[in-house]
């Protein structure tokens, strides 16, 4: 079958009626063009999906300064999410010794996101992207591929297509959590998890079920959410007023899991005594509640770390293939006990 024809700077500049030269202009942000023209040239790009050779922009001198970041919450979130402070922290630590920066924007839903994306490309913006969050057949792999932006991803490979992938094992690490709450003696596990529609969360939902299953265990009720401590909370309410309750619950990050304990103490349940807790992330916050909570560890910041540099090596042209970061491992403290007799 014969290839389809690669699409030219010529083909955008007939589409738009213009000359190569004011295509160039408009993409390069010199003046020459109208703010009209310009738009019409970006449109005509963005229909054929084309975007300028990132190695001929290098050479004619364009820096590779700015990395861009989209995140699709809501900014209230972002700032009480130990996650994404660590992580982007590990991120600038390697960006400030190339002098590069970070562009960070917040989104409402993924259609925004991948238009935000589109223009920076096509105005030159930013060098590459981080990405983010992965869905099940998520709709940012073909389209940014369209364009050709370079980015790294964060998530399992199986989910982020042709992009290089930065990972961790959520499987493993599930199993792991599961498998030390039952060594404790615990028959009824739930878990809080983040939105059903994330592949970590659906990859966490299926490491959960077939460790409890494996291990002959009650069947452990799974709730998604949010990720915001009001959700984690009401998550832990609805579990503690079930008739059959659980011993022990595990919580998709850490925010959700201090959460928890307070409803645990307001409902007058002792942890660990009557209930056990399991966080995700292992932020501070794990150590300054009390008792403290029991985690499931990993050095986030090293994991934005490696996202950065991963993603030089992308821009210098190095072959990346998925690079998968240390697994989560279990860190016990005081949240976590034998199950009740």
């Amino acid at each position: 079958m014969t290839a389809p024809a690669r699409v030219t700077i010529k083909d955008v500049a007939a589409r738009a009626g213009v000359s190569k030269g004011a295509v160039s202009l408009a993409f390069n942000g010199k003046p020459g063009v109208s703010d009209a023209t310009r738009e019409r040239i970006f449109e005509a790009a963005r229909v054929l999906g084309w975007a300028p050779n990132q190695t001929a922009r290098s050479l004619s001198g364009r820096r590779v300064d700015i990395v861009g970041l989209v995140l699709c919450r809501p900014a209230r979130l972002l700032g009480l999410e130990p996650f994404y402070m660590d992580f982007i922290s590990g991120i600038e630590g390697i960006l400030a010794e190339r002098s590069c920066s970070l562009l960070l924007r917040l989104v409402r839903d993924v259609d925004e996101e991948i238009e935000l994306y589109r223009t920076w490309w096509r105005s030159q913006t930013i060098a590459g992207a981080v990405l983010v969050d992965f869905r099940v057949d998520d709709p940012r792999v073909p389209a940014l591929e369209s364009i050709g932006l370079p980015a790294v991803a964060v998530g399992h490979p199986s989910l982020t297509g042709a992009f290089p992938a930065v990972w961790t094992d959520d499987a493993t690490a599930t199993a792991e959590a599961v498998r030390y709450l039952a060594a404790l003696g615990h028959r009824r596990l739930a878990r809080v998890g983040g939105p059903a529609g994330f592949g970590h969360s659906a990859i966490r939902t299926r490491a959960f079920d077939a460790t409890v299953r494996e291990l002959g265990l009650e069947q452990g009720t799974q709730i998604a959410t949010g990720f915001d401590e009001r959700e984690g909370a009401r998550a832990t309410r609805s579990l503690l007023l079930a008739k059959d309750r659980p011993t022990a619950i595990v919580y998709d990050n850490d925010i959700m899991a201090v959460a928890g304990a307070g409803v645990a103490a307001e409902m007058g349940f002792v942890v660990p005594d009557d209930v056990s807790l399991l966080a995700w992330d292992d932020s501070q916050l794990c150590r300054i509640t009390h008792p403290t909570l029991s985690a499931m560890s990993h050095d986030i910041h090293h994991f934005g770390a490696e996202v950065a540099r991963t993603l030089f090596s992308l821009l210098e042209g190095t072959d990346t293939g998925p690079l998968q970061v240390p697994t989560p491992s279990l860190t016990p403290r005081g949240s976590t006990a034998p199950a009740p007799q």
